[in-house]
């Protein structure tokens, strides 16, 4: 496996709501900030040896947060919804 892929893909986003969509073949990951969306099709269908169909992306904007007086920011970056083809499924996620 080439290690180009494994930058695009950073990590998989576990929340209520990406666990609730793996039942209708839907996978949610954070993805590098200038990754399109062949790019990221073609990394998942390498790492995880899957067949995908579409792909969706979101960019996640900076917020203000606060913590007592201190005052700072979130990290940005970018989200990737994935929706297998009908059958797929990867394991372990």
């Amino acid at each position: 496996m080439d290690t180009k892929y494994l930058e695009i893909i950073k990590a998989p986003l576990v929340t209520e709501k990406s666990t609730d969509e793996k039942t209708k073949g839907k996978y949610t990951f954070l993805v590098s900030e200038k990754a399109t969306k062949m790019e990221i099709k073609d990394a998942i269908e390498k790492i995880f040896k899957v067949k995908v169909e579409s792909v969706s992306t979101l960019n996640i904007k900076v917020k203000k947060k606060r913590v007592g007086r201190y005052t700072g920011l979130t990290n940005r970056g970018k989200k990737a919804i994935v929706t297998l083809a009908p059958g797929m499924t990867i394991e372990n996620l």
